[in-house]
C-alpha cells in the first residue's frame, strides 16, 4: 500500500476536491478544463493508489457521494494542496526577487556603496529581506553569506569582482605641509595618528615604508572620524582612504588640509560570492547594483 502512495499526484487530489465541491464528474471536468474521461482516469488512479473507492457513484444525473476513505484523503489532500500553493507562491516570489540576502560588509562599504544597493533592492523587490553582517579585517570568511565586500583578496572557493582602486590621502593640520601633493618620503619620521595594527593597517604601513617613509605612529585609535579629530587636535597627521573622507566636513575645515600622496598607496575593493553555488535573483541584482555604484564612485575618484 505504501508503495502505491508514491503514485499519488497533486492533480489527483485537485480533481478529488473539485468533484467533492461540484458534486459530479462532469462539472468538475468543466471547472478544471479536463474531459470527463480524464477526470475518471485520475480518480481511478487515485483509488488504486489509496486502495479503495473515494466516491460512491449512484449513476445518472445524481451527485456522487464521497466515501469515508475519500473524506480522509480529501482532508489531508487539501492540506497538501495548500502547501503546494504556498510553495508555488514562494518560488514565484523568489524568482521575482523576494527572499533573503545576507551581505558581509565593513565600515566603508556600509556607508558608501551599500545604501544605494539596498535602496535599489527594496525599490525593485519591496518584500526582500536584506541582512548585513559586519566582517572584521582579520581573516574574513564568506561562510554562509551570499555576498561579501572586502578590501583585500581572500582565500577559499570564491568568485569575485574588482570594484575599484581606492587611493589614500594625507590629512594634516593646516600649515603642516605646503599645498598640493605630498611626496611620501616627506612623511619619514613624521608623527602619525593611525588605526590599530590590524591586517590592513600593517599593509598600509608597509606601503609607506616601501615608498621611502617610516612615520612615527604617536597614537592609534579606531574610527576614521576619531582619527580626523586627533589630527584636528594637533596630535599628528593621518593617512586615510579616500572614502573615509567622502562627504566629510574635513574638506572645508580650515584647521585641516588634505593632500594627495605621491606615490599614492591604493587598495582594491572586491565583492565576493561563493563559487559553484547558484545565486539567487537578489544576489545577482545586488552584484549589478554594486558594480554600478562602484563605477560611479570611481568616476568621482
Amino acid at each position: 500500500m505504501l508503495s502505491n502512495m508514491v503514485d499519488l499526484e497533486l492533480r489527483h487530489l485537485r480533481t478529488l476536491a473539485a468533484i467533492a465541491e461540484e458534486g459530479t464528474f462532469g462539472r468538475a471536468a468543466d471547472r478544471l478544463g479536463y474531459t470527463q474521461s480524464s477526470v475518471s482516469q485520475q480518480i481511478a488512479a487515485l483509488e488504486k493508489a489509496v486502495g479503495g473507492a473515494v466516491f460512491d457513484r449512484p449513476g445518472g444525473p445524481r451527485p456522487v457521494r464521497i466515501t469515508p476513505l475519500g473524506e480522509v484523503v480529501l482532508a489531508h489532500g487539501r492540506d497538501l494542496l495548500t502547501r503546494a500553493e504556498r510553495l508555488t507562491d514562494a518560488v514565484e516570489r523568489f524568482r521575482a526577487g523576494a527572499g533573503r540576502i545576507d551581505i558581509g560588509t565593513f565600515q566603508g562599504a556600509t556607508t558608501v556603496i551599500l545604501p544605494a544597493v539596498i535602496r535599489g533592492l527594496l525599490a525593485e523587490h519591496p518584500g526582500c529581506d536584506v541582512r548585513l553582517h559586519e566582517v572584521g579585517p582579520e581573516d574574513p570568511q564568506l561562510g554562509e553569506l551570499d555576498l561579501l565586500f572586502h578590501y583585500a583578496r581572500i582565500d577559499g572557493d570564491v568568485e569575485h569582482a574588482e570594484l575599484f582602486d581606492e587611493p589614500y590621502l594625507l590629512v594634516a593640520g593646516a600649515g603642516t605641509f605646503p599645498a598640493g601633493p605630498v611626496a611620501v618620503p616627506r612623511l619619514d619620521d613624521a608623527p602619525l595618528v593611525a588605526w590599530p595594527a590590524n591586517q590592513h593597517q600593517r599593509w598600509l604601513e608597509r606601503e609607506l615604508v616601501a615608498a621611502g617613509a617610516r612615520p612615527r605612529i604617536v597614537f592609534r585609535t579606531t574610527g576614521h572620524d576619531t582619527i580626523v579629530a586627533m589630527v584636528r587636535a594637533g596630535i599628528g597627521s593621518a593617512v586615510l582612504p579616500w572614502l573615509a573622507l567622502h562627504g566629510s566636513d574635513a574638506w572645508s575645515d580650515d584647521r585641516l588640509t588634505i593632500h594627495p600622496l605621491r606615490p599614492a598607496p591604493a587598495s582594491t575593493w572586491y565583492l565576493y560570492w561563493p563559487a559553484g553555488r547558484t545565486r539567487s535573483p537578489l544576489a545577482t541584482r545586488a552584484i549589478e547594483l554594486a558594480r554600478a555604484g562602484a563605477e560611479e564612485l570611481a568616476g568621482q575618484l
